[in-house]
This record gives structure tokens, C-alpha cells and sequence, in this order.
């Protein structure tokens, strides 16, 4: 039977093995984990501004700086100037940036499918119970107030 460090431990290599996945099917585009994710919210939010996309990152504007030069670099993105505020900046996705999304969307479908084949909906339905549960107690331990 296995105890609460096996259970941990296991979550540990399926984070890594997500990890090591993303970075395998990333790395030839030029794309890291912090580049997707802003790729994945500029999808999700359209055309927003360096802080805007700062914010919803959590990261510091100097930051989003560095990334949107690189996807820009790379063709993913592009900079225009806002319509209202001289001072600001839009970020967009290119057709490329699109495209790199709809791709990564499709391999998630794929993934996701492929973890979870052979499981019945009623297997399907008590796992995402459970890891609704380690879920909320691992935001616990990262706002404990």
C-alpha cells in the first residue's frame, strides 16, 4: 500500500515527465515554458499590452520585455502602437503565433486522450475528484492565509 511519500513522489515524475515533454516538443520552435505561456495568454486575451501581459504572467514588465523581444524574433508575435494610448504598446499573435497555439492545443487533445484511454467514466469522474483535491491543498500550502 502506498504511503504519502510514494503518492508525492509520483506526482513529482509526472510533473517532470509533462516537463520534459513540453520542453522536447517546444525546443525546435525556439519556444520555452515561459514563452508558451505567453503565447497561451496573448491567445486567450487578444491584443493586450506588455503590463497587462505582465500582470496576468505574474512576472515583472522587464520580463515580459525579454520574452515578447524573443517571440517577435521568432515571428510569433508582433508590437503595434495602441490606439488610445500613445505611450503603450499592443501585443499580438502573428498567423505563425496562431498557428503555434492551435498546434499545441491539438497535441494537448492528443495527450490528454491518450493518459486517460482506457480509464470509464466513472474512473474518469473519481480522478478528476482526487486531483481536484490535491489541487485545492496545494493552493493551500501556496496562500496559507
Amino acid at each position: 500500500m502506498p504511503d504519502d511519500i510514494d503518492v508525492f513522489d509520483r506526482l513529482l515524475e509526472i510533473a517532470l515527465l509533462i516537463q520534459a515533454d513540453m520542453a522536447r516538443e517546444l525546443e525546435p520552435a525556439g519556444l520555452t515554458a515561459a514563452r508558451t505561456h505567453l503565447l497561451w495568454v496573448a491567445h486567450s486575451s487578444g491584443p493586450s499590452t506588455q503590463q497587462a501581459l505582465a500582470h496576468a504572467l505574474q512576472v515583472s514588465p522587464r520580463n515580459v520585455t525579454g520574452l515578447v523581444d524573443a517571440l517577435e524574433a521568432r515571428g510569433f508575435v508582433r508590437r503595434s502602437p495602441h490606439p488610445t494610448d500613445r505611450r503603450a504598446t499592443l501585443v499580438s499573435l502573428t498567423e505563425q503565433g496562431t498557428q503555434a497555439v492551435t498546434e499545441m492545443e491539438e497535441g494537448r487533445r492528443r495527450i490528454a486522450a491518450h493518459v486517460v484511454s482506457d480509464f470509464d467514466v466513472d474512473r474518469l469522474q473519481h480522478f478528476r475528484a482526487d486531483l481536484d483535491a490535491v489541487t485545492a491543498r496545494l493552493h493551500e500550502l501556496m496562500d496559507p492565509s
